[in-house]
């Protein structure tokens, strides 16, 4: 109780930030990616791509959930001291600066340079040459027209079913009515999803050789004529909006969570609407129709100077010949050492934890794990959660593979997983059908937790295998996110796993844990016992140190407990890739704390937890992070690490990425990010040499033909003397 009063005190609004403005800067950071010159030019597409697919989901979620809170006439504030209202408003000011910034970095800064790279986005269609207007005249004909479905809105046919996150082409039609005047009417049409948005124009002979692109929508404005013969198009304009995409779920009410998912999920189309994107230079009469039919207010209308969508560079990216403007993508992963041999899997578990981290070391033997216990005539059961999987997932053929070679297959399938519910209950319906038994979770909480436990039969009795990881059980994923994971045979492990499910399939709850940690009920007064353990070290003048890796802070309790170790003189260093609410620099507060996000080629997904405990170092791993829906509303697990050899590497992975002076952005005081200055300084881009260090282990490794780890760190990249150069000119230009 005492503890709890103490980091009580450090509960006040302003030493918090509020989570959504946390999470756009956080999108601000991804796009100064966009903004560095010293990157490649077609990654810098990739990250301005990026931004925009983040904003879309950050309105359909996030805002969406404000706006409900406002209408219920929710005036709680948050722990920023902030209503409903007062987040929208400043959140509204931050969005619009933010696009403003996307479309100032695309039309001043890439679209020049993908021109002196030999590649040119049409943006007006009228700037067509004649021969490429003939070419995207018949490209209509042949492939556009037929797809598209105009529709006219008038006295018999009221305004049409706009969907979520489409591309429109609104237009006015001048009609004349029985009394013979013209009137303008409103018609609308569908940029179809199922053609490719970015053509290729033919080359023309005689110039200079170059890539010419133009946009779908562009291909249709020039031809939108021919969708309203006999009429007289005034004006077309593309325009685009965002619904709330936030099911509400009574759980409690509902008979079967499946059903009442899939109804959820078909009201998505209906939301409200919360965004609508138009094309700076649209008629105001056309823009007053839009206004009017989603009832928007002006603060919520974006006026964009460019292509709406960015999310189409990711497209323009992919275009071949152009290699010279990319990163060199890693492909393949580097094998796991542990199992770069002929032995079963089982054998190399047996003898040593084993630790996997993604996307440097391959994911394979996670997919084979599943693999080779579906075949194992010694195998007796199988169980495992499952949060987001792939389209072709070779882990849920390999369950269904087990289920009907007879094993004992339990899945949790995570129907509530955002924005992948539909994919899921595929996923789970096709598992029942192979006999699985699927379960859907528990009612009220989320299970984010990703831990597979297999049941062999063995000489010496029944064995239990798990594998415990940071990232979800997702081949396509594994190869982006940076996560990490261990095999073990660990008997106390086991025996916590088979707690686990027994927990999740049935009512049984455990009355003590050997090892996991598990969430809603059990994680956070761990962790706060942890911190405060640091903070009483701290006080007897005990060297303390609490490094943590999570990608998003903002649980007022475990920030507060921060607060109070660090006014207790605990050196707090976090990595922290999103959302942020803690304040660094708060006098005798936060002064012995440090934040910095990593947003690099793979985006940073791991949780890891590093209490110095008085020198005898304890680590965890887990699938939390330090949030409220994390640690209260959802069954979590983290995970103690014990074994010396990856306990010595995951310190090395937390202190390599606390050295980033490349792809890391500090924290100030004013909560503002910046990158360190790196004139004169070896640069160090910890991605990259977890690269080079996978590589060089498995290469080591099988050059030794050991079955031991082998870990040798890379050496730093040094900074050529020119590109030092080009950082100290290109720092602020952007």
């Amino acid at each position: 109780m005492e503890f709890k009063n103490q980091i009580k005190s450090f509960e006040k609004p302003e030493y918090f930030v509020n989570r959504e403005l946390s999470w756009l800067k956080f999108d601000e950071r991804v796009l100064s990616e966009a903004m560095d010159k010293n990157l490649p030019l077609f990654e810098r597409l990739k990250f301005l791509s990026i931004t925009a697919s983040n904003l879309d989901e950050f309105f359909m979620v996030r805002v969406a959930s404000l706006k409900d809170q406002v209408h219920a006439g929710y005036t709680k504030t948050d722990i920023a001291g902030l209503t409903s209202k007062e987040q929208l408003k400043e959140i509204s000011v931050q969005t619009h600066a933010l696009v403003d910034q996307q479309y100032q970095t695309l039309n001043k800064s890439l679209l020049p340079a993908l021109q002196k790279a030999g590649m040119q986005l049409i943006m007006d269609h009228e700037s067509l040459t004649p021969k490429q207007q003939a070419f995207v005249d018949r490209y209509f004909e042949d492939n556009v027209y037929p797809v598209l479905t105009p529709m006219a809105m008038d006295s018999s046919r009221p305004f049409p079913l706009i969907r979520n996150k489409t591309l429109n082409i609104g237009a006015l039609i001048s009609k004349k009515n029985k009394k013979g005047k013209e009137v303008l009417e409103f018609a609308t049409v569908q940029v179809p999803s199922v053609l490719p948005r970015v053509i290729i124009l033919p080359e023309e002979k005689g110039k200079e050789k170059k890539t010419t692109v133009i946009l779908l929508e562009q291909i249709i404005e020039r031809n939108i004529g021919k969708l309203f013969l006999s009429n007289d198009v005034v004006c077309a304009y593309p325009y685009r909006i965002m619904r709330n995409a936030d099911l509400t779920i009574d759980e409690d009410e509902a008979e079967d969570l499946l059903v009442e998912i899939q109804k959820q999920l078909k009201k998505r189309q209906w939301g409200e609407v919360i965004r609508l994107e138009v094309e700076d230079s649209i008629d105001s009469r056309l823009l007053k129709v839009l206004q009017e039919e989603f009832d928007i207010k002006e603060e919520d209308i974006f006026r964009i100077p460019g292509p709406l969508d960015l999310t189409y560079l990711m497209k323009v990216y992919g275009t071949a010949g152009y290699e010279e403007y990319k990163e060199t993508s890693y492909t393949p992963p580097a094998p796991v050492p542990a199992f770069q041999n002929d032995r079963n899997i089982f054998e190399v578990i047996r003898e040593k934890d084993v630790f996997l981290h993604h996307p440097y070391m391959s994911f394979d033997p996670v997919v084979d794990f599943i693999r080779q216990s579906a075949k194992d005539p010694d195998v007796l059961a199988i169980k495992q959660t499952l949060y987001r999987v792939s389209g072709h997932s070779p882990i849920i053929a390999a369950l269904a593979q087990a289920a009907e070679n007879g094993k004992q297959v339990s899945v949790l399938v995570e129907l509530k997983a955002r924005f992948d519910e539909e994919n899921n209950i595929v996923w789970a319906q096709k598992l029942e059908k192979a006999g699985c038994h699927v379960i859907y979770g528990l009612v009220g909480l989320k299970t984010h937790s990703k831990i597979t436990l297999v049941v062999r039969r063995e000489e010496t009795g029944i064995r239990r295998y798990v594998h415990l990881a940071t990232g979800n059980y997702n081949d396509s994923t594994a190869k982006l996110y940076t996560d990490c994971g261990i095999f073990t045979c660990d008997e106390r492990i086991g025996e916590d796993a088979t707690a686990v499910f027994n927990m999740l399939s049935g009512y049984s709850e455990p009355k003590h844990w050997n090892k996991l940690i598990v969430a809603p009920i059990w994680m956070k007064d761990r962790f706060l016992k942890l911190i405060r353990r640091e903070a009483e070290n701290a006080k007897k003048g005990v060297p303390a140190f609490i490094d943590a890796k999570m990608n998003s802070l903002c649980d007022p309790v475990i920030m507060s407990a921060l607060y109070y170790a660090s006014s207790c003189g605990v050196k707090i260093r976090l990595l922290v890739r999103g959302i942020c609410c803690l304040k660094t620099g708060i006098p005798e507060v936060s002064e012995n704390i440090q934040v910095r996000s990593i947003v690099g080629n793979f985006l940073e997904h791991g949780r890891i937890f590093h209490f110095h405990n008085g020198g005898n170092d304890e680590i965890y791993m887990g699938s939390a992070d330090w949030m409220p829906r994390n640690l209260d509303r959802r069954v979590e697990i983290v995970f103690p690490v014990e074994d010396p050899d990856i306990k010595e590497e995951l310190i090395h992975i937390l202190d390599l990425e606390f050295k980033d002076n490349v792809k890391a952005h500090l924290l100030q005081s004013d909560g503002c990010y910046i990158k360190q200055d790196k004139r004169g300084k070896t640069l160090v881009n910890s991605q990259l040499e977890f690269c080079k260090e996978a590589t060089r282990a498995a290469k080591e490794h099988q050059e030794k033909k050991t079955s031991g780890r082998v870990f040798i760190p890379a050496e730093p990249v040094e900074a050529p003397e020119s590109m030092q150069a080009n950082i100290a000119d290109t720092e602020n230009k952007d």
